[in-house]
């Protein structure tokens, strides 16, 4: 299996454990670098390659492709149809294409913006200091932007930040399906959730299942 957009290996590695052979790309070296060392002698042991998920070129072909995490939607249009043409190419035939998104109609139902909440708390792993992660949002008709504060809390009162952002795209569902369908894909299977409840306008997800 190929997982598009795999960065640290937070899906990567626990499929390569549950004895998958996957391959996994991502345009993120500093990502790619962490996730190297926690591979470690991991059997089989996924593969995984500095690539731009629009524009890579493999020389073999999966049963399953994967584009998790909530990547695809951070796409524009344009990117989005070369991804899908590049999963066309890449897929055995009878291979399934997956892929998950933020559910755009619940977006599209959240206030213009949030105030900022604090996520959760955890130990930095070099350090052994808090880390304090903090986040909020904004929208607006055509885009939702989150953005996430790391606190890092040093005993002598510094604080070293850093801050992450990611830019979803408001489309109907439809759009999505349709891409999807028009890259010579059938959709099989659309659901809400991770537990293949039925897809719904107030799910949280929007999740399509494929076929070549």
């Amino acid at each position: 299996m190929l997982e598009l957009g795999c960065g640290t290996g937070r899906v990567l590695i626990p499929l390569a454990q549950a004895g998958y052979y996957c391959i996994g790309i991502d345009h993120d070296l500093s990502m790619l670098h962490f996730l190297k060392a926690q591979v470690g002698k991991l059997k089989p042991r996924p593969w995984f390659f500095a690539a731009d998920i629009t524009r890579f070129n493999l020389s073999t072909q999966f049963s399953l492709i994967i584009l998790p995490c909530n990547t695809y939607s951070t796409l524009r249009k344009k990117e989005r149809l070369a991804c899908l043409r590049c999963v066309h190419k890449h897929l055995k035939q009878g291979g399934i294409f997956a892929v998950s998104i933020p559910n755009p109609g619940t977006l599209a139902d959240l206030p213009a913006r949030s105030a900022s909440q604090l996520e959760d708390e955890f130990l930095h792993p070099q350090t052994g200091n808090p880390v304090q992660v903090s986040s909020s949002w904004q929208r607006t008709r055509d885009n939702f932007q989150l953005t996430w504060i790391y606190d890092h809390l040093f005993p002598d009162g510094n604080v070293e930040r850093f801050t992450a952002q990611s830019i979803q795209q408001v489309l109907p569902a439809k759009i999505y399906l349709d891409e999807i369908h028009g890259s010579g894909l059938e959709v099989t299977g659309v659901y809400g959730d991770f537990n293949r409840s039925p897809y719904e306008e107030n799910s949280a997800y929007l999740i399509s299942v494929a076929k070549l």
